[in-house]
């Protein structure tokens, strides 16, 4: 009976190569550097499968001669470099007399590194022109933009299932803001809102709902409906959420979340007031001013804005007045303790991550769609939550404030 050859044929290195290895091994780089232990059975690894690639080719194996096509037979070796994560090997390919033989394992290796390396430098907003100077470079090859974006359009499925996955029916806090980007809408270049929604679930993780591109200037009408597609996922109560001070944000999250507590963002306030407040008197304001939002209890922080108004009001009424209006809101997080205080009385959390994605977005002066938009975020997106690795700070101790605070919400 004749034996089978298969074209991928598993090579495990021997007990007595690996000691042999080892037995050179006297620092970190002698294991895992370029030259190290881990790289030369990583080229040892892809030969012996090169090898078992030939055998099924030509039908029998090295030095068999029995059945062997006398048509065709092995013609030596040619040496290629292979990149890998411990850097360039050489590999010593078979090669056949007929010169039919083509190494597939390489090719899917090439054409996988290939675009695994396109889709990587897109994520962190590399331009297409960029992306294809660098592959030349490296790789010697000419990429169009045609093919930079079919290779990137294949995430575009898991785009849409990250948008659409099902949520958590609880969030303890979810921090509300928008990125702006320009995008050709309707045949022209518009800036236009990236709406986000970052919560904290109740194991403490950081958790990116999705990305919403708006069709214009950020609203309330549109946060409305990201609220709602929120409610269609599966989200069933969050109790904190933190906002800028749009005007009808907070209606627009009571309409589908009555009992959630609001917390305008006490930093968007504080820009917002001193916009009123001359450059000479912004230092005495703001003295002042931190009397308030630092106060210990909301009783002394109400004392402390009487104050502020009976010293600035006439002067400076929009400034002041703007605090007094919205107070009921922006002084919510007065009502827990200090672990609680400092993660919900500013939208900081999802700034920074809107911060992250602006410097991947860059470099993109227009975005041709909302679906370009959306497939750069998700990626860049990836990349970011890798860091995510543990709960924020002191959640222990903020867990149980919550159980007590939101008793018949939280499930213990």
């Amino acid at each position: 009976m004749s034996k089978h050859y298969t074209n991928r044929e598993v090579y495990v290195p021997k007990v007595e190569e690996i000691q042999k290895e080892l037995a050179g091994v006297e620092k970190l780089d002698d294991f895992f550097g370029k030259e190290g232990v881990i790289a030369k059975l990583f080229a040892r690894t892809i030969e012996e499968m090169l090898e078992g690639e030939m055998n099924a080719h030509l039908g029998y194996e090295k030095y068999e001669s029995k059945g062997r096509d006398k048509e065709n037979s092995r013609n030596g070796k040619r040496t290629v470099k292979v990149t890998s994560s411990n850097g360039s090997q050489e590999i010593h390919v078979p090669r056949d007399r007929n010169g039919e033989y083509k190494p597939k394992l390489l090719e899917e290796r090439r054409t996988n590194e290939l675009e695994e390396k396109i889709t990587a430098l897109y994520a962190k907003g590399t331009t297409t022109q960029d992306i294809a100077e660098t592959l030349q470079d490296i790789y010697g090859v000419e990429v169009s933009s045609q093919t930079i974006s079919a290779v990137t359009d294949k995430v575009w499925p898991l785009v849409e299932e990250w948008q659409n996955r099902p949520l958590d029916s609880v969030y303890v806090i979810a921090y509300l803001d928008a990125l702006y980007i320009k995008m050709r809408l309707d045949g022209k270049i518009t800036n236009v809102a990236v709406y986000t929604v970052l919560a904290i679930d109740v194991e403490g993780r950081k958790d990116v709902l999705g990305h919403w591109v708006g069709d214009g200037a950020e609203g309330a009408n549109f946060w409305l409906s990201v609220v709602t597609d929120l409610q269609n996922r599966g989200v069933k109560d969050i109790f904190i959420a933190c906002v800028d001070n749009l005007k009808g944000f907070s209606e627009a999250i009571a309409a589908v979340f009555p009992d959630t507590i609001i917390q305008k963002c006490v930093v968007h306030q504080i820009r917002n007031s001193l916009k009123y407040v001359t450059w000479s008197d912004r230092k005495a304001f703001m003295k002042d001013l931190k009397l308030v939002y630092q106060a210990k209890t909301r009783e002394d922080a109400e004392s402390e804005l009487l104050n502020l108004s009976e010293k600035w009001s006439k002067k400076y009424p929009a400034a002041v007045r703007s605090w007094e209006e919205n107070w009921s809101e922006l002084s919510a997080y007065f009502d827990y303790p200090f672990e609680m205080r400092r993660i919900i009385y500013t939208t900081n959390i999802v700034e920074g991550y809107n911060g992250q994605m602006r410097k991947v977005t860059k470099n993109k002066r227009v975005f041709p769609s909302a679906k370009s938009v959306r497939k750069l975020l998700f990626l860049a997106h990836r990349n970011i939550e890798k860091k995510w690795t543990m709960p924020i700070p002191n959640w222990a101790k903020i867990r149980n404030q919550i159980a007590i605070r939101f008793e018949g919400r939280y499930a213990i």
